[in-house]
């Protein structure tokens, strides 16, 4: 196990800010992760665990205590040709994992090519987009719990996940570490095409039904419109892609929300979309750029991306607290404007009372 110290934490995230870390330990494999916990408890350091670095911000005075990285690897997987099961270690590129499972034709993953970040960092979010998330396909997350140093498995109902949470972020967070993660995909399945972009793509593109491949291939384009594809040099990929969530309200909030729309906004009209337990999802960069923040909108090193009004884009020079600054500037406008509370998707590390 290499104990380093003093390790800068900006350049292992995407938004390329933030101070460094007081201790700093990659992993690689299940023995050193189960050592650097033992590490952190017998200096009774404050942990955070660090992925691929895409959906957090680093305070400027950076992390007192231990990061630990996750760069455990490997991918198995096994079939009984109608499911099979793919196991992929926390440390594993997102997208290149994506890519693996489409190549053996396997279908419930493929919306969500061409997000960055890690494995393990998939179940704590629920992450999703265009029509999916994870939590339809995991099976079982194996986890340290940090307190015991034990080996956990948790099934997918024992995860509670919900929109963009699981109790890894909620009510569990900070108990345990991810390892790995077990999918359940539908091998020769056909692809889900439910966004409007999907649907808008190939309905211009023509032809017969999209093979999971083809669906890959457009989602990563449509997200590289969006800056929401890494690219190297383009200013607008330096963030955390959508900085806030989608609300969740009542059907009786969402009225009222699109009656303001329609009164404020000329008419037009909030993009709106069902969601669980009978609640509706607002779009929230509709109500960011009705709020005036267009996209392209900047202050001073910090904006909001040319591509995508829910990115908060450093331009170049930018601190955690510029950020910061931008986002309580987004937050309180929106919520004088629309009435709606936008809550911030990034992890904070190392602020207070974030």
């Amino acid at each position: 196990m290499n104990i380093q110290e003093n390790i800068a934490l900006a350049p292992l995230t995407t938004f390329q800010v933030g101070g460094p870390a007081r201790y700093f330990i990659a992993a690689r494999t299940e023995t050193e992760a189960k050592d650097a916990l033992g590490f952190a408890a017998e200096k009774r350091l404050p942990l955070f665990v660090l992925g691929g670095g895409s959906n957090v911000l680093v305070s400027d005075a950076g992390w007192p205590g231990l990061v630990l990285k996750m760069d455990l690897a490997g991918v198995t997987f096994e079939s009984d040709g109608k499911n099979t099961g793919f196991y992929a270690a926390a440390g594993e590129d997102w997208d290149q994992f994506v890519a693996f499972t489409v190549a053996r034709n396997c279908a419930g993953l493929e919306c969500l090519s061409g997000i960055p970040g890690t494995v393990g960092g998939t179940p704590v979010q629920n992450v999703g987009a265009y029509g999916q998330e994870v939590s339809q396909t995991i099976t079982r997350v194996r986890v340290l719990e940090i307190a015991t140093g034990e080996t956990l498995e948790l099934d997918n109902a024992a995860c509670k996940f919900s929109y963009r949470a699981s109790i890894f972020n909620t009510i569990e967070r900070e108990r345990y570490v991810v390892l790995e993660t077990a999918y359940r995909l539908k091998h020769a399945g056909q692809p889900t095409i439910e966004y409007s972009d999907l649907k808008k793509f190939f309905s211009a593109a023509g032809g017969g039904p999209p093979t999971l491949q083809q669906v890959r291939d457009a989602v990563r384009s449509i997200r590289q419109s969006k800056a929401m594809l890494l690219v190297s040099g383009d200013e607008d990929c330096r963030s955390a892609g959508s900085f806030f969530k989608n609300p969740l309200v009542s059907q009786a909030e969402a009225d009222r929300v699109q009656a303001a729309a329609q009164k404020r906004a000329r008419g037009k009209i909030l993009p709106c979309y069902p969601a669980q337990d009978g609640r509706v999802k607002l779009a929230a960069a509709w109500l960011v750029e009705q709020a005036g923040f267009k996209k392209g909108y900047s202050r001073g090193p910090v904006g909001i991306s040319r591509k995508h009004a829910l990115a908060i884009v450093n331009r170049g020079g930018a601190t955690a607290q510029d950020i910061i600054a931008l986002k309580d500037e987004v937050q309180k406008k929106v919520l004088d404007v629309w009435g709606v509370q936008l809550q911030p998707e990034p992890v904070f590390v190392g602020f207070e009372n974030r």
